[in-house]
């Protein structure tokens, strides 16, 4: 079994450690965070207009899940791209970027006017979903002190699932607004208000000291550091960030896949991928789906899913508070569990009643994906954003945490094409696979994934041998 890393020096008087949660900084992780309640809501507003775009577009199964697919289709590629620029550009300037992103896709996917033009709007957004999950687990990283890292780099995923939760909401309010055949336009469409409010934030708040610092602006950075909260040592966390950036004697420092950054890679690849592989995207796309499969009708499938996001959003709460107590691999070891639980439950439901749910049926599954959704919340959906904005050196952070974003975004385009073309045949088989997958991500935990509350991300660096 891995064991933590020793935290013998955890102690020391490391300022990165040391530093208290500041006005600014709690600002600054606020800002960034509503990078990820736009891609919280982006990924789930979907939920809620299948129905009204296949009928529309005259969709099938499987150009269903390619419409559904196409978003995560864009995060793929905003994921992948979004590591370059941030290393050149900075993190702020980025975020900025993306807040436009999510609001020509809103406005453009309110008013396609066909299938195609749908299409090239979600993509857009997708892009600026899969490149929000670069940057804003990554710049508050940066800006953090190790030992509140792990709650603050989780406000991105709480928004996520409180963006899902408004979206849930949303569609639901909008359903209920009479507002004929077009209420889908307005489900995608108000995402413009919050797209807005993040654009005019994103400007507000400073850029991360260690990019600063890799640029050469150490003033500029000595200053960002104290206005976050450093009141003391800040020359000594400055002087660390550089040894971080030290040449260590690589044929390319800079460059990602090499065998000396073998291991965060394979950390990072791995809990993206189980993350995936739990079947959380074909929940959060396709909760009114696949509650209407089993009986419920379209309003009661809608509340559903709104019952799913209050879940979500409970237990994200509930998961930040003791991320960094007691850490990752507890959380991620409890989430496994219940994942196994729960989706075994689910495809027993599917199995055993097939297309002929009862009242018991459609309560079991309800039940059960409300245990799936809680160890989600309070496991992988906590963890992973933090963990991957962790396990990387300050030379290739950007470059690692998009590597772990898009593998992260290849599982949910796989998941999200795939899960309406099986679930046609049988429900009980998606989440039969998804359970077994969730054995083998408890067999991970268990044997391969090390410990990383409450270390200064330069020392962690260290005890990763990467320096």
């Amino acid at each position: 079994m891995e064991v933590p890393f020793d935290r013998s020096s955890a102690d020391e008087s490391a300022a990165s450690g040391a530093r208290s949660l500041s006005g600014p900084l709690i600002f600054a992780t606020f800002v960034a965070s509503l990078g990820g309640l736009l891609f919280g809501f982006d990924v789930a507003i979907m939920s809620g207009t299948t129905d009204a775009l296949t009928k529309v577009f005259g969709l099938t199964g499987m150009t269903l899940g390619f419409t559904i697919a196409s978003g995560p289709l864009g995060t793929v590629l905003g994921s992948l791209i979004a590591g370059k620029p941030a290393d050149v550009w900075g993190r702020r300037p980025l975020l900025a970027v993306l807040a436009i992103g999510y609001l020509v896709s809103a406005l453009g996917c309110a008013l396609a006017w066909d299938w195609g033009s749908l299409l090239v709007f979600r993509i857009l957004g997708g892009v600026a979903v899969g490149a929000a999950s670069v940057i804003a687990p990554l710049y508050i990283a940066e800006i953090a002190p190790a030992r509140f890292r792990g709650r603050l780099v989780a406000t991105v995923q709480f928004n996520i699932v409180f963006g899902i939760q408004l979206a849930f909401l949303s569609n639901y309010i909008i359903s209920q607004m009479g507002l004929g055949e077009d209420d889908w336009r307005w489900m995608l469409g108000v995402q413009v208000i919050p797209s807005a409010l993040f654009f005019v934030l994103a400007l507000m708040i400073p850029e991360s000291p260690r990019w600063l610092v890799g640029q050469g602006r150490i003033d500029e950075a000595r200053r960002v550091l104290t206005r976050i909260g450093a009141d003391e040592g800040v020359d000594d966390e400055i002087a660390e960030i550089e040894a971080s950036l030290q040449n260590t004697g690589l044929a390319d420092d800079d460059a990602l896949f090499q065998r000396a950054y073998l291991k965060p890679i394979m950390l990072a690849v791995a809990i993206a991928a189980f993350n995936q592989l739990s079947g959380i995207n074909a929940v959060l796309f396709y909760a009114p789906t696949v509650f209407a499969m089993t009986g419920a009708g379209k309003d009661a499938a809608l509340l559903q899913a709104v019952l799913v996001g209050g879940t979500n959003l409970i237990f994200t709460m509930l998961a930040m508070s003791i991320i960094d107590r007691f850490g990752r691999r507890v959380l991620m070891l409890v989430g496994s569990i219940g994942y196994i639980l729960s989706l075994s439950a689910t495809a027993w439901a599917f199995y055993t009643y097939g297309t002929e749910f009862t009242t018991f049926g459609g309560w079991v599954v309800l039940a059960s994906l409300m245990v799936f959704i809680a160890s989600h919340a309070f496991g992988q959906g906590a963890v992973i954003w933090v963990y991957i904005s962790e396990v990387f050196p300050n030379r290739v952070r950007a470059k690692g945490q998009a590597l772990g974003s898009a593998v992260h975004w290849v599982g949910a385009l796989a998941i999200t094409q795939t899960f309406p073309m099986i679930a046609e045949k049988s429900g009980g088989h998606a989440f039969a696979f998804y359970a077994a997958m969730m054995v083998l991500q408890l067999i991970w935990v268990l044997t391969s994934m090390p410990e990383t509350k409450g270390v200064p991300l330069e020392r962690l660096q260290k005890q990763l041998g990467l320096s």
